[in-house]
């Protein structure tokens, strides 16, 4: 291991949506919020602890986001080690995940995750032919936050299964409308037909959600 890879562990410091609007308030690409804060966003409240804050941003426009924050580093995260990004550097093609924090600092702050695009499109990295309007997939808060659309974090979250996944799920699949509930299992059925979530959306009620639609 050399001196710019390190093992993916350490502590990390919880980081708010609010800080992230002004720490990356001059960063001109679009980017959003990721991750169970995403879906805390689009619930209208906070129902759950979260450990660290994910930023979602295209790949394409990664360095734009990097270039705005000069004053910190980067480190690709990939099978569970850390490797410095170089300054100037674009992450390598096979990492979808940047550990970030101030220079100096001892804890982790934000985890920045790399989505792919065609043209206007978002495209699903684990099945390219899962893919929607870029317009679709970004909606904000009343708070004018952006976040990740509902049923595109549950796709992301339905490889996992973890029991804070499992827990998103069953508290916001009876939220989703009509629209976002059947992409979801349409995207699920295209990836694992045997998915559990699958017949729980076909039972899922729908309720009026407090988030933004925009």
């Amino acid at each position: 291991m050399s001196a710019r890879e390190q093992t993916a562990a350490g502590r990390w410091r919880t980081m708010l949506p609010t800080e992230a609007v002004a720490l990356l308030s001059s960063v001109s690409a679009p980017w959003w919020v990721a991750g169970g804060w995403a879906l805390d966003l689009y619930v209208g409240e906070r129902t759950r602890e979260h450990g660290d804050l994910d930023i979602g941003i295209l790949r394409c426009q990664a360095r734009q986001l990097i270039g705005a924050l000069a004053a910190w580093e980067f480190f690709e995260a990939r099978n569970g080690l850390l490797s410095q990004l170089e300054a100037g550097r674009k992450p390598r093609p096979d990492v979808n995940s940047l550990w970030c924090r101030p220079i100096g600092a001892a804890s982790w702050t934000m985890e920045v995750l790399l989505d792919a695009s065609e043209q206007d499109f978002w495209v699903y990295r684990r099945q390219t032919k899962i893919r929607r309007p870029f317009t679709e997939v970004i909606r904000r808060s009343p708070g004018d936050i952006p976040y990740l659309a509902p049923e595109v974090q549950l796709l992301y979250k339905a490889r996992s299964m973890r029991p804070r996944d499992q827990a998103d799920f069953a508290r916001v699949a009876p939220r989703l409308d009509p629209v976002a509930r059947a992409w979801l299992r349409k995207s699920l059925s295209a990836t694992d037909p045997a998915h559990t979530w699958i017949s729980a959306l076909d039972g899922s009620a729908t309720r009026p959600s407090s988030g933004s639609r925009s």
